[in-house]
């Protein structure tokens, strides 16, 4: 309609700009409807305590923890004998062997700055 462009409806040859018009401002009203019922009912279903989501949720949470847990655990693994070797060397507090880490370019689990806390982590999954 915006556009200028003259169009014929297979179902409604006979329709003009004005019963286009009608039709798309019902149908945007019936679209605002249905938003608004859907968003009582799941706030309905909230309220009465009902959990909403996938049906497997829980057991979703429970493989994502797990694969978290995995991967860093592999990371540990990996970075572990780096951090023995940093500590053999005579370097003992945890900034100390975050910046060996840092230093030898060693990335984070996430790509980030090594610290102490991480170091401390990395060397207590390993226990």
């Amino acid at each position: 309609m915006d556009a200028g462009v003259e169009f014929v409806a297979c179902d409604m040859p006979h329709a003009n700009k004005l019963t286009i018009h009608i039709l798309a401002a019902v149908a945007e009203h019936e679209r605002e409807a249905i938003s608004a019922r859907t968003k009582a009912a799941l706030a309905a279903a909230k309220a009465r305590g009902k959990q909403l989501g996938g049906p497997k949720l829980d057991e979703a949470r429970i493989k994502g923890r797990a694969a978290l847990r995995a991967n860093a655990d592999r990371f540990a693994a990996n970075t572990l004998p780096i951090v023995k070797q940093i500590q053999a060397s005579g370097v003992s507090t945890l900034r100390g062997i975050a910046d060996a880490l840092a230093a030898r370019g060693v990335p984070t689990a996430r790509g980030g700055a090594w610290t102490p806390v991480q170091v401390s982590n990395l060397i207590r999954r390993a226990i």
